[in-house]
């Protein structure tokens, strides 16, 4: 009996209820692989192969669990709650870079949210073999659209009553092909012909399992052929459970184009396996052979070319999760290079950017500065410039030899003195970023995997590539400000030896809250200050100018005086953030010198001597807190000779550094430095290795010493 959703009232709950729907949905559309995700548990971030048709589950794995946030169709479907359409592998790597890579075959693909009502239960994902109609038919979305509803019906019911339908810790695999049977077949003419060829014959269902199998073939593979039927391929024989025949094999099955492979039967005996699907299985060839380098005819990729591409991809899967790392333009440059350049044997690499109408060349390998030059800037009315075309047409370009380059430009083999090229486009969301050329010493034919792997990789490159421009450009915009915030340049002041250095975070972008300043106030006496406001961010530098300009307006003033009316004003303006200061009025005439603190870290004096100190000077509240906060002051002795150093915390904290243990060590340094110039030891105190990781907070540093009388 079938219910009005058109499923079977068979007993269960699990996913398997869900195969009526899908087979028909891949009977109706063609479609050569079949899938269905679902949220796991539903409403949560997870998408899970839930039930798999056409390819065996093991094949499946690198796309078994996807998270919804992910950049790929399926997500995308359940995200946006539409149809995502894809007609071919270009398509897929433009648009999907991270899938396309997952799936480097000539295919189609269609990925619709399974929902009802406000819920999403999850998606259909249904692949074809990339000769299709660029185009879903009205018939194709009709049966999808039904299928979706049909699923989601079901799905909202078994969750009404209590069951609901969850994935299984594998996928279920849907429309089991009929078990495999040994008996002989029919037509015994057929059979004594297959016998009486020099090769082997083979045959095996979508699931993999060997159907068929010729004398010659056991022969070959070293089996009993009885032995062999009903076997998964790759269990029968250990020695093709590898990368190189897993891709082969999901590619045929999944672009139902013949491919080949080589493989290696222990312990000397090459083997050479080719592969023709169509929509009820596939037929294998096998004959021996011991060459490895004789080029395929249509139809087929060279074996080594397999090999080496099956690697790439493999190694290439890295290459997400390492450009996820990169920060900088460069950054991308430098990661891209280190996993691309090896993974091809490719011998030179560039990178380009758009900007104003011409491709600037931003970080390359392999080649001399003198070619970069003659090829970077090309302005996008450059038709001969390969850069250009492939990014204005959006398509890849590959010359597999100079007579094929030297075609569009014959320039170019003459000057890098390449042999073949691979022009990739870079684009995100259809917006032209640039241009990644990697380039070969030898011909190179550019297999269709191999281009769908190039094409794939130029995504993600583009992507990261797009995000590091951000950076960059915010990380400029950040590091103008905070030095247009701080002091264009210190005041000279007669008697008075100076330096400062500013150090912003390496983790940070934003722009930070630390400040120094000098002020001169007549010829024989000058204030200092030096503070760090709490945060990174516009509001941190907006509230550190507010107590320069405060620490200026006040200044001359007994030091607890200039804090706490800086205080008040901090408090009035109720910013919610916290800033600590530093204070010093020096009297050149007096050799003398008055400290306030309001929270900040100890000042460092080392005399005429050498000796050096931490002042522990008396400390008020941060500023910003309470605005009847009283902040006392201290007189010491600054005698000529002497250094008076001022820092932010940044110079002495580190993870798992205890902080006056650091500032010990600091001043430990300051008494061993040699005494120079204040500009050397400033240079000495910045460099002292702290930090065992990129710093995390900002450093100011003001460096005073009185000179002596005459100096």
């Amino acid at each position: 009996m079938h219910d009005a959703a058109g499923f079977s009232a068979a007993a269960g709950s699990g996913p398997e209820l869900l195969d009526p729907a899908l087979a028909r949905v891949v009977r109706e559309t063609g479609a050569s692989v079949g899938s269905v995700y679902l949220l796991s548990p539903p409403g949560e971030q997870l998408l899970r192969l839930a039930v798999l048709s056409g390819v065996p589950p093991r094949f499946a794995t690198p796309w078994a669990r996807v998270s919804l946030g992910d950049p790929i169709p399926v997500a995308e479907a359940v995200r946006e709650r539409r149809l995502v359409w894809i007609g071919s592998h270009a398509q897929l790597a433009r648009g999907y870079p991270r899938a396309a890579l997952v799936l480097p075959h000539h295919l189609a693909l269609a990925a619709a949210p399974v929902t009802t009502g406000a819920t999403a239960w999850g998606a259909l994902v249904l692949l074809w073999p990339g000769v299709r109609p660029q185009q879903l038919s009205a018939h194709e979305r009709d049966a999808i659209s039904a299928a979706c509803e049909h699923m989601g019906v079901h799905l909202q019911r078994a969750a009404d009553n209590g069951s609901p339908i969850l994935p299984g810790r594998e996928p279920h695999a849907s429309v089991t092909p009929s078990a495999p049977t040994a008996e002989p077949v029919e037509v015994p003419a057929a059979v004594r012909f297959v016998d009486r060829l020099p090769e082997g014959c083979c045959a095996l269902d979508l699931e993999g399992r060997i159907t068929f199998l010729s004398a010659a073939a056991a022969d070959l593979v070293g089996c009993s052929g009885p032995d062999l039927i009903g076997a998964l391929l790759w269990e029968a024989l250990p020695w093709l459970d590898e990368p190189v025949f897993e891709d082969r094999y999901r590619a045929a099955v999944i672009s139902r184009e013949p491919t080949s492979f080589i493989a290696l039967r222990p312990p000397d005996r090459r083997l050479d396996f080719r592969l023709y699907p169509d929509a009820s299985g596939i037929s294998v060839r096998i004959t021996t052979t011991d060459d490895l380098t004789r080029a395929e005819g249509p139809g087929h990729s060279g074996s080594n070319a397999m090999a080496r591409g099956a690697g790439s991809l493999y190694d290439l899967m890295h290459l997400a999760a390492t450009l996820t790392e990169a920060v900088s333009v460069r950054d991308v440059v430098e990661l891209a290079a280190d996993q691309i350049m090896p993974a091809f044997d490719a011998q030179g690499f560039v990178v380009s950017v758009a900007e104003g109408g011409r491709l600037r060349i931003v970080g390359s390998r392999g080649y001399r500065s003198e070619v970069l030059s003659r090829l970077d800037l090309p302005p996008f009315r450059d038709a001969a410039a390969p850069t250009v075309r492939a990014l204005t047409t959006g398509v890849p370009l590959f010359f597999a030899s100079p007579p094929e380059m030297a075609r569009l430009n014959p320039e170019i083999p003459r000057l890098t003195r390449r042999a073949a090229w691979a022009f990739l486009p870079l684009i995100v969301s259809g917006r032209p970023v640039g241009c990644c050329v990697v380039s070969f010493d030898r011909p190179r034919p550019f297999a269709p995997d191999e281009r769908a792997v190039l094409t794939s990789l130029a995504g993600l490159i583009a992507q990261a590539l797009d995000r590091a421009r951000l950076y960059d450009a915010k990380h400029q915009l950040a590091h103008g400000l905070q030095t247009a915030l701080l002091p264009a340049e210190l005041p000279a002041v007669p008697g008075l030896e100076v330096a400062a250095r500013y150090l912003p975070a390496a983790r940070d972008i934003d722009i930070g809250g630390d400040f120094y300043d000098l002020i001169r106030l007549d010829d024989t006496t000058v204030a200092a200050a030096i503070g760090d406001v709490q945060g990174h961010n516009v509001n941190a530098a907006a509230l550190m100018g507010q107590v320069r300009t405060a620490v200026h307006a006040t200044a001359g003033a007994p030091p607890g005086e200039v804090l706490a009316r800086t205080n008040r004003l901090l408090t009035d303006v109720e910013t919610g953030l916290f800033t600590s200061c530093l204070y010093a009025h020096l009297d050149l005439a007096r050799h003398r010198v008055q400290l306030g603190t309001a929270g900040h870290p100890p000042p460092l004096l080392r005399h005429p001597d050498g000796h050096t100190e931490v002042l522990r000077i008396q400390p008020g509240l941060l500023l910003g807190i309470d605005p009847a906060a009283e902040y006392p002051a201290t007189e010491m002795p600054l005698p000529p000779g002497s250094v008076l150093v001022l820092y932010t915390d940044g110079l002495v904290e580190a993870p798992g550094v205890d902080l006056d243990e650091a500032t010990a060590d600091l001043a430990d340094l300051l008494a061993r430095a040699p005494n120079e110039t204040m500009d050397t030891l400033a240079d000495t105190l910045v460099r002292h290795d702290l930090h065992t990781d990129a710093r995390r907070d900002d450093i100011a540093l003001l460096l005073l010493r009185p000179q002596p009388v005459g100096g």
